[in-house]
C-alpha cells in the first residue's frame, strides 16, 4: 500500500467549537498519515475567538502550523497554503463541520489503493446527502453538477464540493485565477483537463451551526462562468 503524508489544509474564519472538534477527529482517526495541518487565517476576517482556538490547538498537536494568507478570499488562502505545504498529498476541507471528518479515513484508504491522482467526495451518492440545505441551492446545484459533467465529458457528480485528497503533483504548476468559493471548482477543473485522474467517495455536507459563511447566494453563479471559461482556455493556459 502507498504510504501517504498529508497536509491538511484548513481555512478558518470565525470557528471555534467546530474548528476543535475537525482537529481532533483527524488526528484520533488518522494520525499515522498526517504530515502537518495548516490552518489559513485571514489579517482582516478570521476573528480574535478563533486565533485563540487555534493557538491552543497549537498547543495540544505539534502537527499544527499556521498560513497567514496574503491573497484574499477563499481560493487566496488555500493558493498560498499549497505554496507552503510539504506533504506528498494535499487534503482539502473545512472547520465548520460541513466536510465530515469522520470520512477522512475513507479519502486516504481510497488514495492508498492508487491508480488516482485525486479522491473526491460526492453529496449526490446515495450514501451522501445534504442536511440544511436550500432548496432551491439544491436544485441549481444538481442542474449545474449534471451541466458540468456533460461539457466535461467527466463521469462525475460532485464538481463543487471542497473536500479532496490530491497528489501534490495533481495541484502543482496551474496558474490559478479564482480567489473566492469558484476555486474549489478550478481546481478539479484545472487538473482533469491536465489528465490527471479522479474518482469519488460518498460523503455527506451538514450546514454550519457556527458563524457565518462567506459564500453568498448569488455568488453561486460564477460558478457557471468559471466552467464555461476553463473549458474553452487553451490547454497550455491553464
Amino acid at each position: 500500500m502507498e504510504k501517504l503524508a498529508v497536509s491538511v489544509i484548513v481555512p478558518v474564519m470565525n470557528e471555534t467549537i467546530s474548528l476543535r472538534k475537525t482537529v481532533r477527529i483527524l488526528v484520533a482517526e488518522n494520525a499515522p498519515s498526517i504530515h502537518e495541518i495548516l490552518i489559513a487565517v485571514s489579517p482582516k476576517f478570521t476573528t480574535p475567538e478563533s486565533r485563540a482556538v487555534i493557538s491552543d490547538l497549537q498547543k495540544e498537536y505539534k502537527h499544527i502550523r499556521v498560513v497567514e494568507q496574503q491573497k484574499p478570499y477563499l481560493g487566496g488562502a488555500l493558493q498560498d497554503t499549497f505554496e507552503v505545504a510539504t506533504g506528498t498529498h494535499f487534503l482539502l476541507m473545512a472547520s465548520d463541520l460541513e466536510t465530515n471528518p469522520s470520512h477522512v479515513k475513507h479519502l486516504i484508504a481510497r488514495m492508498r489503493t492508487g491508480n488516482v491522482d485525486i479522491v473526491a467526495t460526492t453529496r449526490w451518492s446515495k450514501r451522501g446527502g445534504f442536511r440544511g440545505y436550500n432548496p432551491v441551492k439544491w436544485l441549481l446545484n444538481w442542474v449545474f453538477q449534471k451541466m458540468v459533467a456533460v461539457l466535461y465529458g467527466a463521469r462525475l457528480t460532485d464538481l463543487t464540493f471542497g473536500f479532496r485528497l490530491y497528489r501534490r503533483e495533481a495541484l502543482q504548476g496551474f496558474h490559478w485565477t479564482e480567489l473566492r468559493h469558484p476555486f474549489l471548482l478550478e481546481c478539479i477543473l484545472k487538473p482533469l483537463r491536465a489528465g490527471f485522474t479522479v474518482t469519488e467517495i460518498p460523503s455527506d455536507w451538514t450546514a454550519r451551526t457556527e458563524g457565518v459563511s462567506q459564500n453568498t447566494f448569488l455568488a453561486n453563479f460564477a460558478y457557471v462562468k468559471t466552467a464555461w471559461r476553463i473549458r474553452f482556455a487553451p490547454r497550455k493556459s491553464i
